[in-house]
Order: structure tokens, then sequence, then C-alpha cells
């Protein structure tokens, strides 16, 4: 029942997709460079947010850095295993998201523990089997918790922290964040609205479309 609704409702969302190119927004600070020319004037570079280097394992235990996803587009989110709050219904939506894209080998998923103490491989690797998801499209990365906490604040603009009073001990968002081939956030979504992760669907075609 659960698949069947999801094909008939991806049907629907596919049809009122329309045909012509959007351009998507690019989210997130530019920064703006200056350079001295040798006749003395200057001459300015604006350059758009970028998603940071990074490097941290998925559930398989393969370091996956910026190169593993070049040439992809890829919906990024942050998550723990173990989390009672909002954790459960982000992961149905972005299934949802992951199914009409499986077989598309331009769209990967990138989801970023915020627990890496518990979230380890071996449990993340359980958690990726328990979906049955193709665990070379859809990363589940752990690591240096130093450097996912960075990542979540300064790439990808949304709160990743250890946050005592927070439901499970940790606070995050619960957005989705559209990346594209040249690691800009081209769309924000939250991720527990099924609307919202309409509006992704239809984001990512007109992404697609867009190269």
């Amino acid at each position: 029942m659960f698949k069947k609704s999801i094909i008939i409702s991806l049907s629907f969302i596919l049809f009122f997709c329309e045909n012509k190119k959007i351009e998507l927004p690019i989210y997130g600070i530019p920064i703006v460079n200056s350079k001295t020319l040798e006749n003395g004037s200057i001459s300015y570079d604006t350059l758009d947010h970028m998603i940071q280097n990074f490097k941290l394992f998925n559930q398989n235990g393969k370091i996956i850095t910026n190169e593993t996803l070049e040439h992809k587009i890829y919906i990024a989110d942050f998550f723990f295993t173990s989390c009672p709050s909002i954790c459960r219904k982000m992961q149905r939506n972005l299934f949802y998201v992951y199914k009409t894209y499986e077989d598309n080998s331009n769209v990967s998923f990138v989801s970023h523990t915020i627990d890496p103490k518990n979230d380890t491989v071996e449990k993340l690797k359980e958690y990726s089997e328990n979906l049955e998801v193709d665990d070379e499209k859809w990363h589940f990365l752990t690591g240096d918790l130093d450097q996912i906490y960075n990542l979540g604040e300064n790439s990808y603009l949304v709160a990743a922290k250890e946050e005592e009073k927070a439901p499970g001990g940790f606070l995050h968002g619960s957005s989705f964040l559209l990346v594209d081939k040249e690691r800009r956030i081209r769309g924000v979504y939250d991720g527990t609205s099924r609307i919202e992760t309409n509006r992704l669907i239809i984001d990512i075609n007109h992404l697609i479309k867009s190269y």
C-alpha cells in the first residue's frame, strides 16, 4: 500500500512538473575577492557559497569526499539513528525522494550523523540495510565530530550540535538541502513536510534539466 501511494503521488508530481527550464536560486553569502591590477585599478570577483572539502566514512567504511560526489546532484541532511523526534518522519520523506531517483545515476543522497560516537560505521550499515537502499547511491556518513558540526553550520547552513535539552541530546534542523554539481546549495526544504518534499522533487527535475 505504501509503495502504491508513492507511485501515485510521484505520477501526480511529474505530470505537473513543467518542461521549461527554471533557474533555481543559489543560497549562502557570496564571497567577494579583490585584486589590484597593474594599472592600479581594483578588480572584484564574486564567488558563490560552496560546500567545503570534507573527508568522512560511509556505512561501508569507505572514505567519502567531495570528489565522490563530483558531477552529481545530491540531497543532504543531518540526523542520528537514536533520534526520538523528527528523524523518522524525515527518513520516510527522504526515502520517498530516493525512490523517485533510484535509477537516476545523476542524483545521490548524503545523510550526516550528528552523533558519530554512537553512530559507527557498523550502526549505519545496519540502518542502511533496514532501509534497503543502494549504499553506493545513499551515503550515511560518520567521522570526526568537529568536522561534521562545522559542515552543518558553515557549509550547509543548518544547526547540528549537542544540546542537553534537545530530544535525544542533539539539536539538528529538519532541512533537506539540494546541492548542484558545482557544490552550491540550490534549495532548502522542510524534511518533515510532504508538501515541501514534493517541491524538492520538482526542483530536482528543474536542476537536472539545467545541465
